[in-house]
């Protein structure tokens, strides 16, 4: 290893001691704090989806983008989810009417884009505040309520990184087969094995600090790990389109908002609707056999 990737490696730890250290402060906190972080997060990586389409010759609207992540992310801070409907409906509908005026071509994609830029940059992140919000009637040994919102999101949080780092460890160390080898060449299946081992490592220990079963918090964190390699290879394949390296070098070490976030993107969401229809909610599944078995003994 010669200096130069020494010092990458150095400011690449240095970087995510301090991303992790400020997330994690600001999720502790809730609130307006966590609010602002995912605001800055999201305005930086809708920027850099922007920019990486531009580079393919497409032109998504990006103040339209912005306009539509900051309303999602302020109606669920304020929890309310009855205007979202609503906004997704006339952010589609503007999304033809930006591009009709801006009379870019190719309007087809510019639309598509659009639509999917506020989706992807906006949608997707804004489930961080989702699962911070989840609760629960759980008391600590000394009485005090838990927040279980807080704790379902360090549980996500803890398993994407160690998706991330069993991912590296065992691709660079056994890798040899690769997993996407157009999209992204680095990637093995054996990493990937191994990243499932490291995420289900850390799930298991969910029982001691949040409300899940060891079932619950295997399955949770089985899917989770999953999501978050999924959506690593998701943002590959965009950035490998569009032919760009790293969606910009904001972080050191890292490149942009959107290298370091893909995982979780794709995580958070798979993560709140698991805890709230299997976990902290209705069992959908055990409703639907209900349902079944309420039929059956009606007509037969």
């Amino acid at each position: 290893m010669d200096e130069a990737q020494k010092q990458n490696k150095i400011m690449r730890v240095i970087t995510g001691v301090i991303i992790s250290l400020v997330a994690l402060v600001c999720l502790f906190m809730g609130g307006l704090p966590i609010l602002g972080f995912l605001l800055v997060v999201i305005f930086l990586g809708s920027i850099e989806y922007v920019k990486i389409l531009r580079t393919k010759g497409f032109h998504p609207s990006l103040s339209l983008i912005l306009l539509t992540d900051f309303a999602f992310a302020l109606l669920i801070f304020f929890r309310r989810f009855d205007l979202l409907p609503s906004i997704i409906s006339l952010a589609i509908m503007a999304s033809f009417l930006m591009v009709l005026f801006m009379g870019r071509q190719p309007y087809i994609v510019n639309v598509a884009t659009t639509v999917l830029g506020f989706l992807y940059s906006g949608w997707l992140p804004c489930h961080l505040l989702l699962i911070r919000q989840i609760s629960s009637d759980r008391i600590n040994a000394f009485q005090i309520g838990i927040n279980e919102g807080l704790w379902l999101v360090i549980f996500v949080f803890l398993i994407v990184v160690a998706t991330d780092i069993g991912g590296y460890y065992f691709g660079s160390k056994f890798g040899k087969h690769k997993l996407s080898p157009v999209i992204s060449p680095k990637k093995t299946i054996e990493g990937a094995l191994g990243a499932t081992f490291a995420a289900l490592l850390v799930a298991a220990a969910g029982v001691f600090y949040t409300k899940l079963t060891l079932l619950q918090a295997l399955i949770a964190g089985f899917l989770i790990t999953v999501s978050a390699q999924l959506g690593d290879l998701s943002e590959s394949l965009v950035k490998r389109d569009a032919g760009v390296k790293d969606s910009s070098n904001i972080l050191p070490g890292h490149g942009g908002i959107l290298d370091r976030t893909d995982g979780f993107l794709f995580a958070l969401p798979v993560a709140y609707y698991f805890f709230v229809n299997f976990a902290y909610g209705h069992n959908i599944i055990l409703e639907f056999f209900k349902y079944v078995q309420g039929a059956i003994n009606v007509y037969f």
